[in-house]
């Protein structure tokens, strides 16, 4: 690991976000099996997608803001909370004016939501996993910058920290490539195509990693609100649609323990490497 380590940190979060977006893309490659598939299978690693986001949400993203803002001469131990709760409650209002904004479908859901559109069904299918990772890949790219503003022990934290919820958001980016191409292959589409427009999803985490990275190391003073911005930003995903989707056919107590594994396993990836 030696050759990542010595990286920049926008290319450290382009190689992580990359390895992210391939994982969706294995997701997407289950297509290539029967139209059915377990609902079960599909509800448990959704919430287990979620779990891990919200476990991220706070080890990788807001526990950092809360310590870098406490550190800081603006802010101090009095007003260590003012930086992640502006950021946090602002990503949550970004993610709220895209989710009403940008014309997208859930899948197993009829009526589309955002802005009226005339694009087809499959597009909005795609746009609404599209718009769960843009929030993914921005916290990855966001965890890496913060790294450039650290030195010694205290940056080699910060990279485990964000090599940690490169992991955890692979492991997620998993079932969501799955819930892009299966939806498409029970309209009768082909598994070629599918299989396209699921791994199409995963190709904006890279963008939005690099954006992050590149944000915050040319913007020190936005770095505590940047990473909270980023646990607002997938908190909203969970909640508005992940946990919600989950529980939709019924498989309640699966989806939470799904929820309760994957916030098991991001924590101890966190804590192992960070």
């Amino acid at each position: 690991m030696d050759w990542f380590y010595s990286l920049s940190p926008v290319t450290q979060a382009l190689v992580a976000t990359v390895g992210t977006g391939l994982v969706t893309a294995l997701g997407a490659s289950l297509v290539v099996f029967p139209k059915k598939f377990s609902q079960k299978y599909l509800d448990a690693s959704l919430g287990m997608a979620a779990g891990v986001m919200i476990a991220a949400s706070f080890w990788s993203l807001l526990a950092p803001a809360i310590e870098m803002a406490a550190q800081s001469e603006t802010y101090g131990e009095a007003y260590k909370w003012i930086p992640p709760l502006v950021g946090f409650l602002l990503g949550a209002v970004a993610l709220r004016a895209i989710d009403r904004l940008l014309p997208h479908l859930h899948p197993g859901l009829d009526a589309p939501e955002g802005l009226q559109t005339s694009w087809q069904r499959s597009t909005l299918l795609v746009l609404a996993i599209t718009l769960h990772n843009i929030p993914e890949g921005l916290a990855v790219g966001v965890a890496f910058g913060a790294a450039a503003h650290l030195t010694g022990a205290a940056q080699q934290a910060q990279i485990g920290a964000a090599i940690a919820l490169a992991i955890g958001i692979g492991l997620q980016n998993f079932p969501e490539g799955t819930a892009v191409a299966l939806p498409l292959r029970r309209e009768g589409m082909g598994r070629l195509k599918c299989f396209w427009y699921g791994q199409l999803s995963g190709v904006v985490e890279p963008v939005a990693g690099v954006l992050g990275a590149f944000l915050v190391i040319t913007m020190r003073a936005v770095l505590p609100y940047a990473l909270a911005f980023a646990a607002g930003a997938m908190i909203f995903v969970v909640a508005e649609e992940m946990i919600p989707e989950a529980q939709r056919h019924k498989n309640v107590h699966l989806a939470t323990a799904g929820v309760i594994a994957g916030f098991a396993i991001m924590m101890t990836l966190d804590v192992a490497l960070g």
